[in-house]
């Protein structure tokens, strides 16, 4: 099955056919409808894949062949094995007429990998997904020259992959008349058979080549290994040895051990912001394991992994995933494409990256340590502390959008640039943070100890004022029979630049 774009400009026809002439010859005589739109300039990359500091107009880049960057949104139904095709319009400039991914474009300059591809995919087939739909796959450089050699195309493009239960209801897509004139749906070996035999019909693609692994990843992710992958999760789980620790409470007065059961409840609130510090859908997952671990033996082991790595990816294993995207919580979107009659809505496989995040949750996915360089280096000497210091998150704006963040630009957010925000750990996670300070002020009440009274309220002073100083030297003072180490310290989660300190 086919949908074609000739549809949606019939309709549009008619609708507008059924309209006063008066308003029809408004709407074609809008200055804004006729007004050209603005080149789309790309950031000018080296060949080795670093920006160079100088964007351009799209037609220039291509003339000269400079290297830039795009993305790649590919649509995968795991129930059926098949990949959404779209057939690009017959006024590209570049392979017109031409089966090709389901979305894909330029990023513009300034821009981030990932919100590109989530615009582009919203643009050109009217599908809204959230971050955790797009799972990045690997970089793609593709390199040629066509139109006569008039169009250079050297481009590093970012592969995502987005999986669905079931199959995209054809109708439900909204297709960009002047990029997408038709979609469909194609089993992935068929797909991968005719770009081998290189087909005119479909944009060319070296299977055998770099793109061949858009094919590998996704048949190694669903061939029937069930047995195999319970034996490499048992040996890998047999590495460690169960260990039982008996407190010690005869020492303690009664005060404080009250107070500790205070510690204990705070540790487990501060037990949730690491999760998430790990990874963004990180407690997702862990619920999704927790909630299906009684269903066959392999989502068993699935689960006891995950408990002692705290993450889909093995610590001892130098990270490397034992789960994956097929192994992830399904989410329901009933609004992600227009209303369609019958169909309860977008079902997804919730994604994580097949390498553990270099910086973990504390910087965006999509950024390298170039870009956070680049932008640091424009900020005030006061800006710069708070990036690289220990207590504070680095986001986009358009993530701080969805979240309660942007009350206001006030002394506990520094909005630097369009590019990158500044967000402190007590706005951050400043519910979580709430809880643990109500927990540990309880603790301090109950104490007998002066010197843990006074650890346990400074610190959670800390939690609240983002400053730890107060509290790192009453925990040097302290002389108690029960050691709180609660907090940020540690920073071995950023593998980026070791700045941000885990809780």
């Amino acid at each position: 099955p086919i949908i074609d774009s000739t549809v949606h400009q019939k309709k549009k026809e008619s609708s507008e056919a059924s309209q006063p002439a008066s308003t029809r010859h408004r709407r074609r005589l809008s200055p804004s409808m006729a007004a050209p739109a603005p080149e789309e300039c790309l950031d000018v990359l080296t060949a080795a894949g670093d920006k160079t500091g100088v964007s351009k107009p799209r037609s220039e880049v291509h003339r000269d062949g400079d290297y830039h960057r795009a993305v790649h949104v590919w649509i995968y139904c795991e129930s059926t094995g098949e990949l959404l095709l779209q057939h690009r319009a017959d006024c590209k400039d570049s392979w017109p007429g031409q089966w090709d991914i389901s979305s894909a474009g330029h990023i513009s300059a300034g821009d981030s990998s990932l919100s590109s591809a989530r615009r582009e995919l919203q643009e050109e087939l009217g599908i809204k997904l959230p971050v955790d739909a797009f799972e990045l796959i690997f970089v793609f450089l593709q390199e040629c020259v066509i139109n006569n050699g008039t169009y250079t195309n050297n481009e590093y493009n970012d592969v995502y992959l987005v999986t669905t239960l079931t199959p995209i209801p054809l109708e439900a897509f909204t297709l960009q008349e002047s990029e997408v004139s038709a979609v469909r749906y194609m089993h992935r070996d068929e797909y991968k058979s005719c770009l081998a035999a290189e087909s005119g019909e479909y944009v060319p693609y070296d299977v055998n080549g770099q793109y061949g692994q858009l094919f590998s990843i996704i048949e190694e992710r669903y061939k029937d290994n069930t047995e195999s992958r319970s034996l490499t999760l048992q040996k890998q789980i047999s590495r460690y040895a169960p260990i039982h620790l008996e407190p010690e409470l005869t020492t303690l007065s009664e005060g404080d051990k009250e107070a500790l059961g205070y510690i204990l409840k705070a540790s487990m609130v501060i037990d949730e912001i690491f999760y998430e510090q790990v990874w963004n859908s990180n407690t997702m997952l862990r619920d999704w394991l927790r909630a299906h671990a009684d269903s066959s033996s392999l989502d068993s082991l699935k689960w006891a992994y995950y408990s002692i790595n705290k993450s889909p990816w093995s610590c001892l294993d130098e990270n490397k995933a034992f789960l994956s995207t097929a192994d992830s919580a399904v989410k329901l979107l009933t609004d992600a494409t227009k209303p369609i009659s019958g169909w309860k809505g977008l079902e997804y496989r919730a994604a994580f990256p097949l390498d553990k995040p270099r910086g973990a949750n504390f910087y965006p996915a999509d950024m390298n340590k170039m870009e956070f360089d680049l932008w640091k280096s424009g900020l005030t000497d006061k800006e710069q502390k708070d990036a690289t210091g220990f207590f504070t998150v680095i986001k986009r704006p358009d993530a701080l959008l969805t979240t309660s963040v942007v009350e206001s630009d006030g002394p506990n957010q520094t909005n630097t640039s369009d590019d990158l925000f500044i967000v402190p750990y007590s706005k951050e996670y400043k519910a979580s943070l709430e809880k643990a300070t109500e927990l540990l002020i309880k603790a301090s009440d109950c104490s007998d100890c002066p010197s843990l009274k006074n650890l346990l309220r400074t610190k959670a002073n800390a939690f609240l004022s983002n400053d730890y100083y107060e509290s790192d030297i009453a925990w040097m003072e302290l002389d108690s029979n029960i050691d709180v180490t609660i907090g940020p310290y540690e920073t071995y989660e950023d593998g980026l630049f070791s700045y941000k300190g885990n809780l």
